[in-house]
């Protein structure tokens, strides 16, 4: 897999229905997996979308997901996510991103299995990086 560039939305509790409309839109494959799929079954986020991903057949890929309630701030509802598979690559991107920034999350292995991180650049842009991990 080669590495992708894409924008990453971020919603105020209606990640699912925009994700929704922006598949009806430009057609393609739409995953959506809630926190509560992911372990927070009692939260009252348990049934908003942790992590959605729409992959249309022209190639564009869009992300989204659910802010926790109360951290969702309009003009702050956008994250650039880079992934893919070449571990290199991509911790060569984090650190030159990160560096001069501030890390949220470090790149550290996450609970769905992936490497993960999540900073903003020295020039106040959110990214996030995701090294997808072999399947065992």
């Amino acid at each position: 897999m080669t590495s992708r560039l894409n924008p990453y939305l971020m919603f105020a509790g209606d990640a699912r229905q925009a994700l929704t409309f922006y598949k009806d839109v430009f057609g393609g494959t739409l995953a959506l997996n809630t926190y509560g799929a992911a372990g927070q079954q009692d939260s009252p986020m348990a049934d908003k979308i942790m992590h959605g991903m729409l992959e249309t057949p022209s190639g564009f890929t869009l992300m989204g997901a659910d802010t926790p309630t109360g951290e969702h701030n309009p003009g702050n509802t956008f994250s650039v996510s880079l992934s893919g598979d070449d571990d290199a690559e991509l911790r060569g991107y984090w650190d030159k991103l990160s560096a001069g920034g501030t890390v949220a999350v470090p790149l550290d292995k996450q609970m769905w299995g992936d490497v993960f991180g999540m900073c903003t650049d020295r020039f106040g842009i959110p990214w996030m990086v995701n090294i997808t991990q072999p399947q065992s």
